[in-house]
Order: structure tokens, then C-alpha cells, then sequence
């Protein structure tokens, strides 16, 4: 990659976890990088929600190269008959067509240029379902058949789009989840420990790259040998 004209990446969700690293470790390649996020220290501030900000925030930044969705919130962590129908929307609003609405406001210039890499954050919960968990496990689900869906669309187009399914990663977002959900989660992982928002930012900067060119519609396990299927 010449340092002197790089690829450009936005990282939703940028301004902490594994977005941050993200951001940092794709830096590291020469990328330009902006950052987006709500709260915290982000290039941008937007809600990955509202498709018109989202439409605004590509008037900013303009065309881009490489696109990391890590917006997403866990939601109540409690047993399905105790969930509600408004935790179901907010979630759902966040981790799912969060994820729509970038894919849809920088997914066609990538597709005008002939080249673009898309790397969606799902989660091991996606894959196996986490007991009290019903709503993010749901949404994760949602994000690993959307990645699906969208790589047979543009398997010709020169833009690829994965996703990444990691087990439990040491971020804000699980310190803010039930103790006793994270530790049964946390139990899981044969590995006997979490994972660390650097070794996500590895695979999140392997995917965006060059070198990989016959993967698309992929789902990438980082789960210490949880993952079974």
C-alpha cells in the first residue's frame, strides 16, 4: 500500500473496545482512518440509527475504502419473558440497521470504485445463543446473515464483506454486562480467558486488506475454541 495515497476507513463505534483498537491497528497500516461514534473521543459524532446523519457523515468524509461496523450495545440481560418490545426495537435499532444504514449510505461508492472491504462485528452469541441474552444474541444473528446475504450480492463487484464472531473481548461494553451472564459466557471459552480487543483489531485489519480476495459472505470465529460450528 503507498503511504502517500492510503485507503480510507471508517470505524463506527470507534471511540472505545474493539473499535478503537481497530482504528489504531489499521492506522498502523497507513490507512486514513475516522472514527465515529456517540460518546467518547471520535473524529465524528452520529448515530449509526438515523440513516440521514449517516448520509451527511459521507458528505464529510466522501468516498471510503473500508468499512468496520462496531457500533452495538448488549441490552438487558435478563430471561426473554422479562424483555420488552422497546429493548427489543433499541437493540435491534443499534446492532442491526445500525449496520444497514452504513452498509447502505458507503456500500454503492465502494461498489462505483471497484473495491471495498465491509467487516461486521457479530458475535459468538449470534452463532450458539447466550441464555439471558435473547435480544443481542438475536441481533448478532441478524448481522452474521446480513454479512451473508450482502457478500453473495457484491461477490462481483471487487467489495467484500465478512464479519468477525468473538467470545467474550475485555471492552466497556461487557463490563456493563450482568455479572453472572458474563461469567457464565466467560466459562465457555475453553481457552479459560477473555480476549482482548488488539487480537479482533489483528483479524478486523487482516479482513480490510489486500490480501484477502476469495473470502466473502465469511464469518471469522475469535473465540479461545468456543466456537462448534
Amino acid at each position: 500500500m503507498n503511504p502517500a495515497s492510503p485507503r480510507r476507513a471508517l470505524v463506527t463505534g470507534g471511540a472505545s473496545g474493539i473499535g478503537a483498537a481497530a482504528a489504531r491497528r489499521l492506522r498502523h497500516e497507513h490507512i486514513a482512518v475516522t472514527t465515529l461514534d456517540l460518546h467518547g473521543d471520535a473524529d465524528l459524532a452520529a448515530d449509526v440509527t438515523d440513516a440521514g446523519a449517516l448520509q451527511q457523515v459521507r458528505e464529510t468524509t466522501g468516498p471510503i475504502d473500508i468499512l468496520v461496523n462496531c457500533a452495538g450495545i448488549v441490552g438487558p440481560g435478563v430471561p426473554l419473558a422479562q424483555t420488552t418490545p422497546d429493548q427489543w426495537r433499541h437493540v435491534l435499532e443499534v446492532n442491526v440497521l445500525g449496520t444497514v444504514n452504513t452498509m447502505r449510505a458507503f456500500v454503492p461508492l465502494m461498489v462505483d470504485r471497484g473495491w471495498g472491504r465491509v467487516v461486521n462485528i457479530a458475535s459468538m452469541a449470534g452463532k450458539d445463543g447466550n441464555p439471558n441474552l435473547s435480544i443481542y444474541s438475536a441481533s448478532k444473528a441478524a448481522v452474521i446473515a446480513l454479512t451473508k446475504s450482502a457478500g453473495k450480492e457484491l461477490a462481483t463487484t471487487g467489495v467484500l464483506v465478512n464479519a468477525i464472531a468473538p467470545a467474550v473481548i475485555a471492552t466497556e461494553m461487557n463490563a456493563d454486562t450482568d455479572p453472572e451472564v458474563l461469567a457464565h459466557i466467560t466459562s465457555l471459552i475453553p481457552m479459560q480467558r477473555v480476549g482482548q480487543p488488539e487480537e479482533a483489531a489483528e483479524l478486523i485489519a487482516f479482513l480490510a486488506g489486500e490480501r484477502v480476495s476469495f473470502s466473502t459472505g465469511a464469518v471469522y470465529d475469535l473465540s479461545g475454541g468456543r466456537a462448534t460450528y
